[in-house]
């Protein structure tokens, strides 16, 4: 008897190679993105609060109420937007749970969903595990700036829906408000579905403004947006996230969400909801993450690589074509064994493996850490 997954050829993500990799050689991690600082101890206090309250049971399956009024709160403040809090918020596993149902909710054999490349690589997954057809449009370096013309051209009856990230990982840039506009004309009159990846809203520099779904009536309108606290709030191991959709739209989510988790850490929830009080906790996040990515940079300014200052994101691309015409990939695992440095090859999220020369770089990191790192990279 023959037991075969309905992804037989997915291998293990290239996350978890470079971190076992940077792990077995003691190399300084700046692959995967996470902080190698600890969480504000008011919020840690506040969920142990939470939990010696008696938040210990299941929370409703659209989450704790409280926590989904702070969401609320939150996004008409930011973006002067309102969803309800009883029928268009949900707390989610994280965003990945959430982009999975979201995508498992609405995908059916031989619809087309649009991702662009590079992208995060749970998107094609699980468009493939619901028969879907990935249509990719492929982002180029430097810029990574999206050709509409192509968009609209790879729309057609077929294209159910289409799937955005920014701030965008891994490349850092941010979609422009005149992005946005043309993702809603677009999409307009249509039975396409906008699946929205903002879980790095608050990271976002040099004064540009996050230019949400839910700023743009007509694409809100056809959009999940999706987010993240895990990211906001450093601390990844948390699995905390949300998304908001109009009711009719989260009505047909709910209906899957319900027999995937159901519901997800009640005490996280409520010290979430608490913590968010405080709008600084967030409202603060784009000058702290830009002070450590101007200092990264500063440190590396008379390095061999070259770089455009991420607009958003805590990650950095740098590019390497004038120091080696390696692959990215191998270039990554030998600057993880031989210098003691991890990062993240962008060519794995690309059509075809298509290789840029250039490597990603997590600075969701202490100072001492960025610069460790900046004296490796500043001998290559």
């Amino acid at each position: 008897m023959q037991h075969i997954s309905k992804l037989p050829n997915v291998e293990t993500t290239i996350f978890s190679v470079m971190s076992k990799l940077a792990k077995k050689h003691d190399a300084i991690n700046l692959s995967q993105g996470f902080p190698d600082f600890g969480s504000d101890q008011k919020l840690i206090d506040l969920v142990c609060k939470a939990m010696n309250s008696g938040y210990n049971q299941y929370a409703p399956m659209a989450g704790n109420q409280e926590l989904r009024e702070a969401i609320a709160k939150k996004i008409e403040l930011l973006y002067g937007s309102i969803y309800h809090p009883e029928n268009e918020i949900t707390i989610t596993a994280g965003a990945t749970q959430a982009i999975f149902t979201i995508i498992n909710t609405f995908v059916k054999p031989n619809d087309e969903v649009i991702i662009f490349r590079p992208a995060y690589d749970s998107y094609q997954p699980a468009v493939t595990i619901n028969g879907g057809k990935t249509i990719s449009i492929q982002l180029k370096a430097p810029s990574f700036s999206v050709d509409w013309v192509e968009v609209k051209q790879k729309v057609n009856s077929r294209t159910r829906m289409i799937i955005i990230n920014t701030p965008h990982n891994p490349s850092g840039t941010v979609f422009s408000k005149s992005d946005m506009l043309k993702l809603q004309e677009i999409t307009r009159n249509t039975n396409i579905i906008v699946l929205s990846d903002e879980v790095y809203e608050h990271m976002i520099y040099d004064g540009e403004k996050h230019q949400s779904a839910c700023l743009f009536p007509d694409l809100k309108s056809r959009s999940f947006v999706v987010a993240s606290f895990c990211k906001t709030f450093h601390n990844t191991g948390w699995r905390i996230g949300y998304c908001c959709a109009p009711k009719e739209l989260m009505k047909a989510f709910m209906q899957l969400h319900q027999f995937n988790v159901f519901c997800v850490h009640h005490p996280t929830q409520k010290g979430i909801a608490d913590y968010m009080q405080n709008p600084k906790h967030y409202l603060d996040l784009p000058e702290f993450y830009q002070k450590k990515r101007d200092l990264f940079l500063n440190l590396i300014k008379d390095s061999r690589f070259k770089f455009t200052p991420s607009k958003g994101t805590y990650f950095q691309v740098l590019e390497y074509s004038e120091i080696t015409q390696e692959y990215d990939v191998d270039l990554a695992k030998k600057l993880t064994i031989e210098s003691g440095i991890a990062s993240i090859p962008l060519s794995v999220f690309n059509d075809d493996n298509l290789d840029n020369k250039v490597l990603r770089f997590c600075f969701a990191k202490t100072d001492e850490t960025l610069k460790k790192a900046a004296d490796i990279l500043n001998t290559i």
